[in-house]
């Protein structure tokens, strides 16, 4: 096989044009096979495998800087880069499913939120000018998707003024971020895509002038770089070339020869160039290819020869968001829903499909989206804006100034929120308790099963006065907690019995860590310490009777699948000391650091985040607030 000799990106100079075509092919078959027993991004990746070839062609990496935005399209570049190790892929200890610096000195950026390539681009080009390095080129490949988010226009604005700074600017057109493409530019790229003229006008003309004596040859050159003009009566791109951007394209992102070529061009040029490829997402895998949802954008474990899962989950925590979801909109006219460029993975296509003009999707654009939303909500809409917890991290000015400062009633939807496992540091959902604690009248839920999420979701989308958010966790919905009582807005998951004065813990429990908090006191009840669970329900603000429950109790303990600076647990001692309640506290969270991929079960453990670890913990408190101990045991894993 002639994937097993590449060992590095120059091992490619050696193949001639027909080997690399066939090490296109062995690529996706590999692919296919990997992917298949990992899960992970399948499609993104079909559809790359000889535009990378061609970048690692042309451009000398790790000298070189080849940088991939939403970098789920970069397994192809890990194999050119001497990583064909697939076994592990997602996995602890195996290979990252994003690039990643640890891994390879050809990996440059870590996060997978998109549109931020072009300004990483912006400033590895401006730091090789002032630093004289000019044989260091940069390349950045960016989705026509990612293309929709603001931070990517901002990137451009400021690239496009420096006209003598080299820079390559990929735009891998596949018609899709997640699913099809959103918006004015997606129909300017459309256009793109579909008018040919100005190409097919010079192939003609090409050998009629190369036929010319003296003057052909220049002539055919001098039309190939003519000014926007005559380009914009053919076919219309001049949107790039109003930005002051030398634009190449479009090409045939499946043919390795025009793509060298195209981005040879670019490369020798002395400013910045957009190279406009057209690409294939799921390109070679037929079950892709005809998966009109989103092309095996993201798949679990499948059987390779048909696509289809290997098993079928119970309900996800995202499933009965999206059926309540298309009840709500069926009671509430005024409901309507907003996604980024994320319809089918937050949920919202059964809402889409029941009510159609009922749904926004805003593209890759979280900031516009938030601020849309709350001009909906002024305008008399109630919207509902469904979107990963780690995502919304990129709107928080619009959710502080824009719905809250203006008292709109806008409902957030975290999908994914806490620790995610596999894929890795920027996709873990573990900012937003904190993040949105500092934020005035904001309401906060965190449902601990299925029948509380719709409760809470009913709940959120009455408030009119008010941002509110409702945040729930990645995969399988876990089994209903009953409550046995009421305390103020709070449930009472456990409670002593009544020859119990003043029990030993209070254990406030957040969303759906609710199973493992009532294991936790199960755990303590078995050295003899007496524990009350509740849960909140509403996380922000902190109810008005938690302070008094706690002032009956010896120590409180909290426990939330979120960062533990200025999470639910700060919040919690916050509102125990404004209230003059002097009870020892103690916060479990997730520590303040960046986690390593691993299943969220591995990642748990790692971080302390588990029964036995928390009870323990709590154990050697109570053992020392009893005298037993001299010195208390570290009440958290950090």
């Amino acid at each position: 096989m002639l994937l097993t000799r590449i060992k590095g990106p120059r091992d490619l100079d050696l193949l001639s044009q027909e080997e690399l075509e066939q090490l296109a092919a062995e690529i996706r078959s590999f692919l296919v096979d990997a992917v298949s027993k990992t899960g992970g991004h399948l499609g993104p990746n079909l559809g790359v495998v000889e535009l990378t070839i061609a970048l690692h062609r042309v451009f000398d990496s790790p000298k070189d800087k080849v940088l991939f935005d939403t970098g789920h399209q970069a397994y192809v570049h890990k194999l050119l880069t001497g990583r064909q190790d697939f076994a592990g892929l997602r996995t602890k200890g195996g290979l990252s499913g994003y690039p990643s610096r640890a891994e390879s000195d050809h990996d440059v950026i870590e996060n997978s939120h998109a549109s931020t390539v072009l300004g990483w681009a912006d400033g590895i080009a401006k730091a090789n000018e002032v630093l004289g390095r000019e044989d260091h080129h940069v390349a950045a490949v960016i989705g026509d998707g990612a293309l929709t988010g603001g931070m990517a226009w901002e990137a451009l604005n400021n690239i496009a003024a420096a006209k003598d700074r080299p820079l390559v600017i990929v735009v891998n057109d596949n018609e899709r971020s997640y699913g099809p493409t959103i918006g004015g530019l997606a129909n300017h790229l459309a256009t793109l895509r579909t008018t040919d003229g100005y190409e097919r006008f010079l192939a003609r003309g090409k050998d009629l002038l190369e036929r010319t004596p003296v003057v052909g040859k220049p002539l055919y050159e001098t039309l190939h770089g003519a000014k926007k003009g005559l380009k914009d009566f053919i076919a219309p791109q001049g949107m790039f070339e109003d930005l002051g951007l030398k634009y190449i394209g479009p090409i045939d992102g499946h043919d390795i020869e025009a793509l060298e070529s195209a981005l040879q061009r670019a490369k020798r040029f002395s400013g910045p160039v957009i190279v406009h490829c057209l690409t294939q997402k799921g390109r070679g895998y037929e079950p892709a290819v005809q998966d009109e949802a989103d092309r095996f954008h993201a798949v679990g474990v499948i059987h390779p020869d048909t696509g289809l899962p290997v098993s079928t989950d119970a309900a996800s925590w995202t499933s009965v968001f999206a059926d309540e979801m298309v009840k709500l909109g069926k009671a509430r006219k005024d409901i309507v829903a907003i996604t980024a460029a994320m319809l089918q993975p937050v949920g919202l296509k059964k809402f889409a499909d029941a009510y159609p003009d009922r749904i926004f999707d805003v593209g890759i654009a979280e900031q516009h989206g938030a601020t849309s939303a709350a001009g909906l909500a002024t305008g008399g809409a109630h919207p509902v804006f469904a979107v990963y917890a780690t995502f919304l991290n990129r709107a928080f000015d619009q959710v502080l100034m824009d719905v809250a400062l203006h008292k709109c009633g806008v409902t957030f939807v975290l999908d994914r929120a806490g620790v995610t496992g596999t894929d890795g540091a920027s996709h873990n959902g573990m900012w937003d308790m904190s993040i949105l604690q500092v934020v005035p009248g904001l309401r906060l839920a965190a449902p601990r099963d299925a029948e509380q999420l719709r409760a809470q979701l009913n709940e959120a989308v009455l408030v009119k006065d008010a941002p509110t958010v409702v945040r729930f966790s990645k995969g399988v919905v876990g089994p209903a907690v009953p409550a046995i009582g009421k305390i103020g807005g709070m449930d009472v998951l456990l409670r002593p019995g009544d020859e119990v004065t003043r029990p030993d813990v209070l254990l406030v429990s957040v969303g759906a860590l609710a199973p493992m908090c009532l294991e936790i006191a199960d755990l303590l009840d078995k050295q003899g310490i007496s524990t009350t669970v509740v849960d909140p329900r509403w996380v922000k603000p902190v109810d008005e009777a938690l302070a008094p429950l706690a002032d009956r109790h010896r120590v409180v303990v909290t426990v939330e699948d979120n960062s533990r600076a200025g999470g639910v647990g700060s919040a919690v001692a916050q509102a125990l000391r404004d209230a003059g309640v002097d009870v020892p506290l103690r916060d479990f969270g997730i520590p303040q650091r960046f986690l390593d991929h691993a299943t969220r079960k591995e990642v748990m453990a790692e971080i302390g985040l588990t029964a036995p670890d928390i009870a323990r913990q709590v154990t050697g408190l109570v053992a020392k607030l009893d005298g037993r101990y001299d010195s208390e045991p570290a009440a958290a894993v950090d």
